[in-house]
């Protein structure tokens, strides 16, 4: 069973501050190309998009329905209430669902949520909903490079990890401040696994500040805790603000 829905392409995406939106290709600080590439913004320029356009697309069919899976205002709410979650939880490529005492250290910890790969699933479904997907897709590919050892390999992977999330000129570029940028592009000149380094460091803070408060209190996270056998999600919840004023 399948289902579309109509979406209007944004133009910006949520930056650093969570709140606010910064228009694509403002920094002045980043190249359009890497170093060492020839042409590799092209691409990203054919695709960066005009006003906005509507196209159709189908549903992803996650766990919530159509997508609509966050409890951020004007996204993923209706007038029936919170969206409900598939009751099989999320299953990952055949694997049992996560016992509830893992779903729950996702609701305490950032760093058990990124090392479950139901948890990282589950937070890029989130994501998705906050139009906000290439930070996690961009720490992933980050990952996966850090695992080459084939020096053609390293150059390919990082040439396209630059061109899909570092480039200004590409629709999912990530937020990184000047300083991490330059760190960055001075790296492609002689591409290695810790490369983006600085800047998936970058990121994981970012999402971890912004996002992940965000997603512990979604319907999203609430469901599945319920699900799992663990009734009212709210401890998590607590628990998460007490830890950030606590550090803060």
């Amino acid at each position: 069973m399948s289902c579309s829905v109509s979406e209007r392409l944004p133009e910006n995406r949520a930056g650093a501050g969570g709140g606010g939106c910064r228009p694509k290709g403002s920094s002045n600080t980043s190249l359009a190309t890497p170093p060492n590439s020839k042409g590799g913004g092209q691409q990203g320029a054919a695709s960066a998009g005009g006003n906005g356009p509507l196209r159709q697309r189908p549903c992803r069919l996650c766990w919530c329905c159509c997508c609509s899976c966050c409890s951020t205002p004007g996204k993923g709410s209706d007038e029936n209430g919170p969206t409900k979650v598939n009751s099989e939880g999320p299953n990952i490529d055949g694997d049992p669902p996560p016992s509830l005492e893992e779903i729950r250290s996702w609701g305490r910890s950032f760093d058990k949520l990124m090392r479950s790969s139901a948890g990282r699933k589950v937070f890029r479904e989130f994501l998705k909903c906050e139009y906000s997907e290439e930070n996690i897709l961009f720490w992933l590919a980050c990952e996966e490079l850090k695992k080459e050892t084939s020096p053609e390999a390293i150059e390919e992977k990082a040439r396209i990890i630059y061109e899909d999330f570092i480039s200004i000129l590409s629709p999912r570029e990530v937020s990184l401040d000047s300083r991490v940028r330059e760190i960055v592009n001075r790296n492609m000149v002689e591409p290695i696994p810790a490369t983006f380094d600085e800047a998936q460091l970058q990121i994981y803070t970012l999402m971890h500040r912004d996002s992940y408060p965000r997603f512990v209190n979604s319907s999203m996270y609430k469901s599945l805790v319920q699900q799992a056998g663990g009734g009212d999600a709210a401890d998590s919840a607590s628990m998460l603000l007490d830890n950030d004023g606590a550090h803060g």
